[in-house]
């Protein structure tokens, strides 16, 4: 496959991709311009998952079934029609209708890879997989970025504006460049779906996809939720600027990009052991949102590292396990991925609009006496910080001020307006 298709395959699986992850840094503007309350915005993020998840179900089989070229274009088309009705609608439930269509169709992702590999030459299909599914990485994390800038200079709803009409110069794209389907046996699709059913019955499939679903229910949770603290105080950023926290997630996934040989050498498992450990003490660091966004951006590095390396060596096993059925096999197995992300995005938000409060000082969240939470995150660093032992508090105010204060120090910095300046609360 020459260099040209590759690109094209990419670019097609980056735009798709980023209809359904657009919505995440302008969640607080598309909320405020369409009137949905904080408890409610989650559910931007949820109808396009909980689209993407029945076409996961019932489209991307059809890629085993009916010639790939005309499949891609027609989908991307589909796309393009819910991004329009989103970009264009008057109320909250047709944006609801618009992004859960192109969610559905959105899946035409899964599609283009297996049409990749379905036209590649056995010794070229590692390499040319590989730089398809690059596009997905930069699709996920860069429309953030994209969609930040451009919500900031046209609105929310100019950037699916422009992702309807990219959609549409790659179908046309698509239809002219591609090849036909070179396949001439193609099973039925009853035959397909029932092969499906039958993969939930194989530990490895069941096991590999309860991981998915927690680890793309936090990936879910960072990037539907963080753009609602950082939007807040102490902060009050842009959307674009927001959307720049993409670039950091971009280096912590194409960091990751070496799991694929691992898997290969036997170490999917070890893989797996340490990346998940690594998505949960990046938390530690993204818990500190109101106090430093230089922790946020390492906590984004880190988790998305993690997320995307935990992917690949899952991708690795399943196909390995099943090279005659890949696209069912990866159908299934993203309905995993489609569910957690749901979850992660209306979860996030709901808690968010209960819990979160500004400052330091105030109360407990929702009326409680527990550990402080900062921004709706639970903040480890000020649970265990020196300044809060009750004892001193009580009996030598004046030092737990002080030591509260030297704690703080290395937390409160803005790398926006004053990269180097960190201050302490005063006494």
């Amino acid at each position: 496959m020459g260099l040209g298709r590759r690109t094209l395959f990419a670019a097609v699986c980056a735009v798709a991709v980023a209809a359904l992850y657009a919505v995440q840094p302008v969640l607080a503007q598309a909320g405020a311009d369409l009137g949905l309350p904080e408890a409610r915005l989650g559910w931007l993020v949820a109808a396009g998952q909980l689209g993407y998840l029945a076409g996961l179900a019932v489209l991307v089989p059809l890629g085993d079934v009916a010639d790939g070229r005309t499949l891609i274009a027609g989908h991307l088309l589909l796309t393009a029609l819910g991004a329009a009705l989103a970009a264009t609608a008057t109320h909250a439930g047709m944006v609801f209708a618009g992004l859960a269509l192109a969610g559905l169709f959105a899946v035409v992702v899964q599609t283009t890879v297996a049409y990749a590999a379905t036209l590649s030459r056995p010794g070229e299909r590692g390499r040319d997989l590989g730089v398809v599914t690059s596009g997905v990485v930069l699709g996920v994390l860069g429309s953030r970025v994209a969609a930040g800038a451009l919500a900031t200079a046209w609105g929310w709803r100019g950037v699916y504006v422009v992702l309807a009409v990219l959609l549409v110069l790659l179908a046309a794209l698509v239809r002219v460049t591609l090849p036909p389907d070179p396949r001439t046996a193609r099973p039925a699709y009853r035959e397909v779906l029932a092969s499906m059913g039958g993969l939930v019955r194989e530990r490895l499939f069941l096991s590999r996809g309860l991981i998915t679903f927690f680890l793309f229910a936090s990936f879910g949770t960072l990037w539907s939720g963080l753009a609602l603290p950082l939007a807040a105080e102490p902060w009050h950023l842009s959307a674009a600027r927001i959307g720049l926290f993409g670039l950091a997630g971009l280096a912590g996934a194409l960091g990751a990009a070496r799991a694929g040989r691992w898997a290969d050498g036997g170490f999917a498992s070890a893989v797996t052991g340490g990346a998940l450990a690594l998505l949960a003490a990046s938390w530690l660091a993204t818990g500190q949102a109101s106090r430093s966004l230089w922790l946020v951006a390492l906590g984004v590095v880190v988790l998305d590292f993690a997320v995307q390396a935990v992917h690949v060596s899952n991708q690795h096993l399943l196909t390995a396990a099943h090279p005659e059925r890949t696209s069912s096999v990866i159908g299934g197995y993203m309905i995993f991925y489609a569910l957690g992300s749901a979850l992660g995005a209306t979860t996030t938000t709901t808690v968010f609009a209960a819990c979160a409060f500004t400052g330091l000082g105030g109360e407990p969240p929702c009326g409680g006496t527990g550990p402080r939470r900062v921004s709706g995150f639970l903040n480890p660093v000020r649970l265990i910080a020196p300044g809060d032992s009750p004892f001193l508090v009580r009996f030598a105010p004046g030092l737990a001020c002080l030591l509260d204060g030297w704690w703080s120090r290395a937390f409160r910095c803005d790398p926006w307006s004053e990269p180097f300046a960190c201050w302490s609360p005063p006494c």
